[in-house]
């Protein structure tokens, strides 16, 4: 009997009432771009669908269980104290390690498009750097933390932990091989550790002696660097590496203002490749025009804003830096994938956050939401932010 008081209470002071109002503009925001993902994966995937697997509904019935999973995690850790995830944070990133190795194992990882980064059990594949993402956020924001509550600023034993973490995270990553990934990584960790009072001087030290290593890796795989001459100079090889931005930029030119109506794609026709995935936006553009655009990028634009604003608001260090990495990660992912479809930057294989197609990415970013309904909901009114840059 006792002991069952005892788990009882544990699962009381897990899950309870926040103190406050949860930030609820986020979660309309986020439900909007669900529901806009999942009307444009219906529309972008019947005909490979059909063709593929005999049922034109088979990524729209696989993406709604997706996001009941997701938008049931995302409750889930609204009602979670986000201070519970530093107990979880050393498991976490130890977890991530060992995901991350296991997907080169014969017989456990997959290879799809020529990239190692899934697990494949009973029939459903989960592709690690998901989870790696938020797991390596919370790492950092509890080390962090710790190191600022006793008062530990020295550079060496603040940041060299979190640092090799990374870079050890990353170079796996890398080996899979998914630089845009890695570069994401990369970025969070720099912008939390300036958030946690690292001297900007430094960090541009780091990011500058990350260039030529950038470089090499660029030049050492033949594919990235027919990337980028692909993005500098797509209409020299229109049938080859160029192929998939041109097509991308007939989608966004046949648009229009208003676009040519849902369901009405002719680039999705077996002409733009993976129309329901990495170029989803490009669809949108094609289907919805300019304003179907400046809808989507004004709902993350706000999601984004008011991640950030939670960041900025909260007087604990812990989900001030939690809130601020969820929301660099959520950031980096919209603005590469946007920026890839439009030809701002070479083809990467990044989806959309909750747009795309992806049971992984989606179940991960919105559990990521839930976290953040989490910090909002337990912040008091007329609170101060407790981060406090160092010198």
């Amino acid at each position: 009997m006792q002991m069952t008081e005892t788990v009882a209470g544990n699962i009381r002071d897990i899950f309870h009432e926040p103190q406050g109002r949860p930030d609820y503009m986020i979660l309309f925001v986020t439900l909007c771009l669900l529901i806009i993902g999942t009307v444009m994966i219906y529309s972008s995937s019947t005909i490979a669908a059909e063709q593929r697997y005999g049922n034109s509904l088979h990524f729209l019935k696989r993406q709604l269980i997706y996001a009941g999973l997701g938008i049931a995690g995302m409750f889930i850790m609204s009602r979670i104290h986000y201070q519970h995830w530093r107990k979880a944070a050393s498991v976490g990133i130890v977890l991530s390690l060992v995901l991350l190795v296991l997907v080169f194992v014969p017989g456990l990882g997959t290879t799809i498009n020529g990239a190692r980064r899934w697990i494949k059990v009973a029939g459903f594949t989960f592709q690690v750097s998901e989870f790696v993402k938020l797991a390596l956020v919370v790492f950092l924001a509890h080390f962090l933390t710790k190191k600022i509550e006793y008062g530990q600023n020295d550079i060496r034993r603040m940041f060299a932990v979190p640092l090799a973490c990374t870079v050890v995270i990353t170079a796996l990553i890398l080996k899979q091989p998914d630089f845009g990934t890695a570069v994401i990584l990369i970025t969070v960790m720099l912008f939390i550790f300036y958030l946690a009072g690292i001297r900007l001087l430094y960090l541009l030290g780091f990011a500058a002696a990350m260039v030529p290593v950038g470089v090499l890796l660029v030049i050492f795989e033949g594919y990235r660097l027919k990337r980028i001459f692909a993005f500098l100079h797509p209409w020299d090889d229109p049938q080859g590496a160029g192929f998939h931005i041109i097509q991308s930029f007939l989608c966004f030119g046949s648009g229009g203002a208003l676009g040519v109506g849902l369901g009405n794609s002719v680039q999705k026709l077996y002409y733009l490749p993976e129309p329901h995935t990495d170029f989803i936006f490009s669809i949108i553009g094609e289907e919805c025009g300019f304003i179907g655009v400046l809808l989507v990028i004004i709902l993350f634009a706000v999601l984004i804003m008011r991640g950030f604003m939670i960041s900025f608001s909260t007087s604990d260090t812990f989900g001030s830096l939690l809130a601020a990495g969820i929301t660099t990660v959520i950031a980096m992912e919209v603005c590469i994938n946007i920026a890839v479809v439009m030809g701002m930057l070479p083809t990467k294989g990044l989806v959309l956050p909750f747009v795309s197609y992806g049971g992984t990415s989606l179940v991960m970013s919105l559990a990521a939401v839930g976290i953040l309904l989490n910090i909002s909901g337990q912040m008091r009114p007329g609170g101060t932010n407790a981060l406090r840059k160092t010198e």
